[in-house]
């Protein structure tokens, strides 16, 4: 059989995109570091491969993360990917099995029911029949299911979806299209040749009663191969590009690639793995202050569109929760960092008078960072616990003490925190110190993800705190106070220490168990990050955060950064305290004096 004409449109889209992803994904990984190379290289042959085609049929087929928020929105998106990859492959097993070879023309088995007239013969035929069938009736839930979507997002789970542009309209209308075309297609050939299964011949012989199908089965033909055909076309002007790069994403990130503070190829997979996808939307705290264009979602299509603005890029909290949500693991954080950094003019200075002597010779460092210095209840709290516990530690940064570089990384200034760091680095590693405690969140992620600091155990005083008390160094007497913990975004997403700050409190309070909690924790609106958040902006985020605390009736609000108390504490009444305070608070207070009773000659009792 000579190639029927309508296939043209299906085989010029799919040579399309198949040669445009090739070219783009060669120009990608040659602009990696020689690092990440040699880590491509030397993984691809290894288990790595096989533990990415594994997470592809995961995440990228079966949609699992989708799955766990929300059930019905994981199986539409499933339906469509996996069952149209299944759709793929069994029409190719189809085929094979029919013509008892692997060497058929591509087209027939893309377009079988049109190839093969006839109807199906033997259980193998019947068989490969219904499966097929069954195939596209599951594809079809599954674009019902995207059309009621758009009508009503939040049967979803969604309060907020995203708009479409140009490409993906015309991306998403055929893609709505191919299926149900697909269904016409094969049901017009099904009455007109008897060769369909329970879904496709019913349909198609409801079909004959009422049109001419021999007229109308070559324009029904034409009309899938067209829908396919515009739907790769369109592809890499859409959203629907997300489909083929997560794919190499899965596979770089199990290579070991990972962000850098530059933009290069693997910046732009992470961009264009982002399916708009719109569950990120009800995260993001900055909606509470009516700001709309500025979250992750669209900060990504302009990037994608090099349409980027600075009030897009710098308004926003990194707190991290559209980060934790994101269906596709996408490094929503570091791919804004690493834009800024790209976009900001740098900030000149040599910071020579940050050279002030050797570092003095100590077991322990205490660095309390900026913001623990503008709440010095907590630096003070810290002091006084570890010389209860007589601890040899060096305060490094009780005067005259550099920042420790994350602000201005957040900011884009990268150079400039370079050489904070490198001082930073210099004075801790001339110590000898074998731990380094910080109070604040903020110095915590730096120190451990920017510094390199070998056989040097990075803490946060949560940490520390805990393990001095489990080493008997520390008391642990309990207050009758009724608490509420709030997580911070960098020690809590941004380094998943959830369980020792809780550990802690609880030798210590009674901590009331709270809905918004760990992962799911808000921002307090706080955030150094955000240099383009009003002050009456930040205050609507902070005071919605509080009113939900304050619904459990706390005596008092606790948190691990002085940010977040510092923030807090200007909006409520009910006492703000960092975990450092509580402590201090408890193991300062006098043992009660013990009753004994001792007896006498007459009925006496005398307090000892």
């Amino acid at each position: 059989m000579e190639i029927p004409p309508f296939t043209y449109p299906f085989t010029i889209g799919l040579l399309f995109i198949i040669s445009f992803l090739l070219v783009v994904s060669v120009i990608w990984i040659l602009s990696l570091s020689k690092i990440d190379k040699i880590r491509i290289i030397k993984k691809v042959p290894g288990r790595k491969s096989l533990q990415a085609v594994g997470e592809t049929f995961m995440e990228a087929l079966l949609h699992r993360k989708i799955f766990r928020k929300n059930p019905v929105l994981g199986y539409m998106h499933a339906s469509l990917a996996f069952g149209w990859f299944l759709l793929i492959v069994a029409g190719h097993v189809e085929a094979a099995v029919h013509y008892k070879t692997l060497s058929f023309p591509f087209w027939k088995s893309i377009f079988f029911r049109y190839a093969e007239p006839l109807p199906p013969a033997g259980f193998e035929g019947k068989a490969f029949a219904a499966i097929m069938d069954f195939l596209l009736l599951l594809i079809l839930s599954g674009v019902a299911l995207a059309y009621y979507k758009r009508l009503n997002s939040r049967a979803f789970g969604m309060k907020k979806t995203t708009k479409l542009k140009v490409g993906d309209r015309i991306a998403l209308t055929a893609l709505w299209l191919i299926f149900p075309l697909r269904l016409a297609a094969e049901s017009i050939s099904a009455g007109l040749h008897g060769n369909g299964s329970f879904l496709t011949q019913p349909t198609g012989n409801l079909l004959a009663a009422a049109l001419p199908l021999h007229f109308v089965e070559q324009p029904a033909w034409w009309a899938y191969s067209c829908a396919l055909g515009a739907f790769f076309l369109a592809m890499p002007m859409s959203r629907y590009m997300h489909i083929p790069v997560e794919v190499l994403l899965i596979f770089l990130r199990k290579y070991g690639v990972r962000l850098k503070k530059q933009v290069n190829g693997y910046t732009r997979v992470q961009v264009f793995s982002c399916s708009r996808c719109g569950i990120c939307l009800d995260s993001c705290q900055m909606s509470q202050a009516n700001i709309r264009n500025t979250q992750s979602v669209y900060v990504l299509k302009q990037i994608r569109g090099r349409r980027l603005s600075d009030e897009q890029l710098f308004n926003c909290l990194l707190c991290g929760r559209c980060q934790k949500d994101c269906p596709v693991g996408l490094d929503l954080n570091d791919i804004r960092i690493t834009q800024r950094i790209e976009s900001t003019v740098e900030y000149n200075s040599t910071y020579d008078y940050l050279k002030n002597g050797p570092s003095p010779k100590t077991d322990v460092i205490y660095f309390a960072g900026c913001m623990t210095h503008l709440t010095p209840s907590i630096k003070k709290s810290m002091k006084q616990l570890l010389n209860l516990a007589r601890i040899n530690y060096w305060f490094m940064d009780e005067q005259k003490a550099p920042c420790c570089g994350r602000p201005l990384i957040q900011a884009g200034q990268y150079e400039a925190a370079k050489k904070l760091i490198a001082n930073n680095r210099d004075k801790i590693l001339q110590s000898e110190a074998r731990i380094l405690v910080v109070s604040c969140p903020i110095c915590y992620k730096v120190f451990r993800e920017d510094y390199d600091l070998p056989h040097i155990r990075v803490m946060h005083h949560s940490e520390y705190l805990l393990e001095l008390v489990n080493q008997g160094l520390l008391p642990a007497r309990r207050l009758s106070e009724r608490v509420v913990y709030h997580d911070p975004c960098e020690l809590g997403r941004g380094s998943s220490i959830y369980e020792q700050p809780r550990e802690l409190l609880e030798q210590y309070v009674n901590l009331v168990k709270i809905k918004q909690e760990k992962a799911d924790s808000p921002c307090c609106g706080g955030s150094l990050s955000n240099i383009k958040i009003t002050m009456d902006e930040r205050n609507q985020i902070r005071d919605q955060v509080l009113e939900e605390y304050q619904q459990y009736q706390p005596d008092t609000i606790v948190t691990a950064c002085p940010l977040c108390k510092k923030t807090f504490t200007k909006g409520t009444d009910v006492v703000v305290r960092d975990l450092a305070e509580i402590v201090w608070e408890s193991v300062s207070r006098q043992p009660k004096p013990t009753r004994i009773m001792i007896k006498k000659s007459k009925p006496e009792e005398i307090l000892i």
